[in-house]
């Protein structure tokens, strides 16, 4: 859940002072509620170590913030040419989470020792085992390959998917099968398995103002739960009939921390999200978050009572569309979007009470839905310590760097 215990009246007053001398639109992480943050993620995962997933960060400075504390290990990277560029610059455990077709990166990854050892690569067909081969130019490197499982839940046969649409490799059958393709071919050694329970790590279960749906989704939960212990476990045990040396197993995210680290099969916890607590993540039973990663945009029109107009302030999130979608006016309190107009991409009206109080210039502060995202907006973030900056550091875009 969100945390209650903050004051955001006076989070307000210290962020305001901290960029008193910076002209907004601008970017800031509060550092002592992304420690907290830290510092909650390690608890909930119960001695495993937490792989810290980029792309919910998008910040080489706030990456090795987390992996300098005990309890984290390691980066999730989200495309191949980030996850090369990761190790380039001094990452050496860096899992790509995803599949890829980048040619041009397999042909470095497998050229260079340096880079072969820090990098695994994500696989759930034979295919992309041929593409790997092929790009490879002449490069001789062993490829460091993890499989991933479907971690859906299928119901009446397989009819009924709940989950997101990732690998095809769903029984511990077919996860085997492809390891043993991988064992048979030459350049490759597997070295982990993924499970990502987005339905569970991904989905809150106290969505305000809608009771039934809650029941609904802690029903589902719990029953995915149970399906996944036992098909994961299985899935563990065949694939290391294969490759006893298997070094991981990868699970979990910000929203199932806790439970995915119960598992015996699991020996890493994948969380981003819960370091930065963007506002997709405030309607869970199981943890609370501070709010650790805010936007400012500046006041800049005054059209009548109750109503002010912002420059910008118009960044949606990925996913379906939808109001959770949306960034959301947090500081001062009590500001709401104009329905007719919403957040917009050069101007965004506020309405309500405290809107009387705001002057040109001031700073109206917002919590993006989705953690890393905000990172492609900013080239820089601002990081608070109390009531002063401390430090400005470049985001991913800000080092020139444009994965996605």
């Amino acid at each position: 859940m969100f945390d209650t215990t903050a004051d955001p009246a006076a989070d307000r007053a210290r962020y305001d002072r901290a960029t008193a001398h910076l002209d907004a639109p601008l970017a800031v992480v509060d550092l002592a509620a992304f420690d907290a943050n830290a510092a909650d993620l390690v608890r909930r995962a119960g001695g495993k170590p937490v792989r810290v997933a980029s792309k919910s960060v998008r910040c080489r400075a706030l990456l090795e913030r987390a992996l300098a504390r005990d309890g984290f290990a390691g980066v999730m990277g989200f495309t191949l040419a980030e996850s090369l560029w990761l190790a380039r610059c001094g990452f050496d455990d860096v899992l790509l989470a995803y599949p890829s077709a980048d040619r041009a990166g397999y042909a470095e990854l497998a050229s260079d020792p340096k880079l072969a050892a820090a990098v695994t690569v994500m696989v759930d067909d034979p295919a992309q085992l041929a593409l790997i081969d092929a790009a490879r130019g002449g490069g001789r490197q062993e490829i460091r390959v993890c499989l991933e499982l479907d971690a859906s839940l299928w119901l009446l046969g397989g009819r009924v998917r709940i989950g997101a649409r990732r690998s095809p490799l769903h029984s511990p059958a077919q996860l085997a099968e492809l390891a043993r393709s991988v064992a048979r071919r030459p350049g490759f050694r597997l070295v982990g398995l993924m499970a990502y329970e987005g339905h569970i790590a991904g989905v809150g279960d106290a969505p305000p103002g809608r009771p039934l749906r809650a029941r609904a989704v802690r029903l589902m939960q719990s029953a995915a739960r149970r399906e996944l212990v036992q098909r994961r476990a299985t899935a563990v045990r065949a694939v290391r009939a294969v490759a006893p040396d298997l070094e991981f197993v990868n699970g979990g995210g910000t929203g199932s921390v806790q439970h995915t680290a119960a598992e015996e099969a699991v020996t890493e916890i994948a969380a981003g999200s819960g370091l930065l607590m963007p506002r997709l993540f405030d309607h869970y039973t199981s943890f609370s978050g501070r709010p650790a990663a805010l936007f400012a945009q500046p006041v800049v029109r005054r059209p009548g009572v109750g109503v002010v107009t912002v420059l910008g302030g118009g960044y949606p999130a990925s996913g379906a569309a939808g109001r959770d979608r949306l960034p959301v006016p947090y500081l001062p309190s009590g500001l709401r979007y104009d329905p007719a107009e919403g957040p917009g991409e050069v101007q965004t009206p506020l309405l309500g009470p405290p809107a009387d109080d705001l002057l040109i210039g001031d700073k109206v502060w917002f919590r993006h839905a989705k953690a890393g995202e905000l990172c492609e907006r900013f080239a820089a973030l601002h990081l608070i310590e109390g009531d002063r900056v401390a430090a400005t550091v470049p985001t991913y875009r800000g080092e020139g760097r444009t994965f996605l």
